[in-house]
C-alpha cells in the first residue's frame, strides 16, 4: 500500500480527514464530502457551510466525496428529492473546480449516473463501493468512469459475479473502513484492501501483483497523486 484516500462524510469528518492527511503527508490524502443519508435533512445554512468548507480547501483535497444518493436507508420522498438536489450542487462544485468526485449511490446507481453525466468538466468520476446492475456498469464504463470494489467482494457472490465482468481498467479497490469487514462484528481496517485485491485476482484468474499494479495505477491517475 503506497497511499490512502480518506473521505470525509460530514463537516467535522472533513476537518478530521484533513488533519490526518496533514499528519501523514504523501501517504494519506483527503477528500471532502457529505453523506447522502444525512444530506436529506441538511438545512440551507449548514449546506452553505459545507460548500464553503470545500471551496476554501480545494487546494488541500484530492476529490469531492463521498456525496450522492442513498435510497436504501432513506424512504421519505421529500428527503430523496433533497438528496438529489444537494448531490447536484456538489457535482456543480466538482465541475467548476475540476475535481474528481466520489459517489455514494446505494439503490440509486442509475439515478446518480444520469445526474453526473451532465457535468463534462469533472475530470474523474468514481462510483464508490459499486453495487448496481451490469447494465449501469456498462454505461459507466462507456463514459470512462470508475467503480471501486470493497472487501465485501470476499463474501458477496453478487459482487464477485459483477466485478468478474468489469474491466480492471475501470476498477479501484477500497475497504470502506470501518465498515464491510469480512467477519461480522469486526472493525474493517485499510490494510484489509489486500483481501479485496486477492479475491479480485482469484475471480479474474490473474496474479495478485497484476491486479495490484493496475488498480494502484488507476487510483494514482484518478486522484493525481
Amino acid at each position: 500500500m503506497t497511499a490512502i484516500i480518506n473521505s470525509g462524510t460530514s463537516y467535522q469528518g472533513n476537518i478530521d480527514s484533513l488533519k490526518l492527511a496533514n499528519e501523514n503527508k504523501g501517504f494519506i490524502y483527503s477528500s471532502f464530502g457529505y453523506h447522502p443519508i444525512s444530506s436529506g435533512k441538511l438545512d440551507e445554512n449548514n449546506l452553505n457551510k459545507v460548500i464553503n468548507q470545500m471551496k476554501e480547501n480545494m487546494d488541500n483535497i484530492v476529490a469531492i466525496g463521498e456525496v450522492g444518493i442513498d435510497f436504501f436507508y432513506v424512504k421519505d420522498k421529500s428527503e430523496r428529492e433533497k438528496q438529489k438536489e444537494i448531490f447536484k450542487q456538489f457535482a456543480e462544485l466538482a465541475n467548476e473546480y475540476k475535481k474528481p468526485i466520489l459517489i455514494h449511490c446505494r439503490d440509486g446507481e442509475r439515478k446518480a449516473f444520469n445526474i453526473i453525466q451532465d457535468y463534462d468538466d469533472i475530470p474523474e468520476v468514481i462510483f464508490h463501493c459499486f453495487s448496481g446492475s451490469m447494465k449501469t456498469a456498462n454505461r459507466i464504463i462507456d463514459k470512462g468512469y470508475y467503480m471501486s470494489v470493497a472487501t465485501m467482494i470476499n463474501y458477496s457472490k453478487r459482487h464477485q459475479e459483477l466485478f468478474k465482468e468489469i474491466s480492471l481498467e475501470n476498477i479501484l479497490t477500497e475497504t470502506d473502513s470501518p465498515y464491510l469487514a469480512i467477519e461480522k462484528g469486526i472493525r474493517n481496517e485499510p490494510s484489509n484492501v489486500r483481501l479485496a485485491i486477492e479475491k479480485l485476482a482469484e475471480i479474474k484468474g490473474l496474479t495478485f501483483e497484476e491486479v495490484d499494479k493496475i488498480t494502484e495505477n488507476n487510483a494514482k491517475k484518478v486522484f493525481n497523486i
